[in-house]
């Protein structure tokens, strides 16, 4: 018998001033409750509890012990009563990691209305394109795209991530609009190296064919935000994300291209370090971005 169950036993004994019924509270047979008490003076060199035919009573030093092991289970049920509170509350800290483009886009905004919404959380967010060990770094929860390798980590899905093809209308007007991916070839293209990183562009044309095209130009970078910048400026035209492109493609300053012409899209993820025992606060949290990423989440401002 483990400790706490003994001191839980004992407890019930002096309380009940009966093994049988205390033994019946626990759920142990009492022959198994007879042993551990006498197991237990025995350890202690003292006897507990006098036994007689009108039931059973605690000594001066069972009473004494008896006293300690209340303070222990009274500590014991306070113990599970501010876990079982900090499970149903929404506070404490809450370590987020996301890639630098989405974090400082869409995570950040997202965040911080999570935090007006509930006051008692602290926010420690991070922004890394590289791998992150959710376990080593301390993360609660990161937010990941493309599809998952098979882990312990926990994970949830979120929804997809589109990508467009996009162009500025004046370089569009000093080069001509591609009409096939194909005629990529004829142009300057910029290349976003986390994700195309063998400078081939692949595409599924309207009837289901995919294809597989390579690119070259003058900008080759790990940045989204230098991608949009170099596309912006109208030196090529890039395979971006659509809730990168959104706020250019809404004000003129880049327009879509070869739009009939599917690029794949990202799974997106909250990831987190095991599925069992969720803390509430990364609960809520997944739960929020879940609704905030309903539907075409890129077309609208975070």
């Amino acid at each position: 018998m483990d400790r706490i169950t003994g001191v839980q036993l004992f407890v019930r004994i002096v309380e009940t001033g009966s093994f049988s019924k205390a033994s019946a509270d626990l759920g142990i047979t009492q022959p198994t409750a007879t042993k551990h008490v006498a197991a237990l003076e025995a350890k202690l060199g003292a006897r507990l509890l006098n036994r007689n035919t009108r039931g059973v009573s605690a000594t001066e030093i069972g009473q004494l012990y008896y006293e300690k092991c209340k303070t222990i289970q009274r500590e014991l049920e306070e113990a599970d009563s501010l876990a079982a509170l900090l499970q149903s509350k929404v506070g404490g800290q809450l370590r987020i990691s996301t890639s630098v483009a989405f974090g400082r886009r869409i995570a950040t905004p997202l965040a911080l209305r999570f935090m007006r919404e509930h006051p008692e959380v602290t926010i420690d967010l991070s922004f890394d394109d590289r791998y992150v060990n959710l376990v080593e770094q301390g993360v609660d929860v990161a937010l990941r795209m493309g599809r998952l390798a098979d882990s312990a980590l926990g994970a949830r899905y979120l929804g997809v991530n589109p990508w467009l093809t996009a162009a500025a209308p004046d370089y569009l007007a000093r080069r001509g609009t591609p009409a096939t991916p194909a005629e990529l070839a004829t142009h300057d293209c910029l290349v976003y190296s986390s994700v195309q990183g063998d400078d081939r562009w692949a595409f599924t044309a309207p009837g289901g064919e995919e294809q597989s095209v390579p690119v070259r130009g003058p900008l080759r970078s790990n940045n989204l935000s230098a991608v949009l910048a170099a596309c912006r400026a109208g030196l090529g035209l890039a395979v971006l994300p659509w809730y990168v492109a959104r706020e250019s493609v809404a004000d003129g300053s880049i327009v879509p291209v070869l739009a009939e012409f599917g690029l794949p899209a990202q799974e997106l993820h909250a990831v987190f370090p095991s599925p069992k025992l969720v803390p509430h606060k990364v609960r809520s949290f997944i739960e929020f971005l879940r609704v905030q990423l309903d539907g075409e989440w890129w077309m609208r401002a975070p």
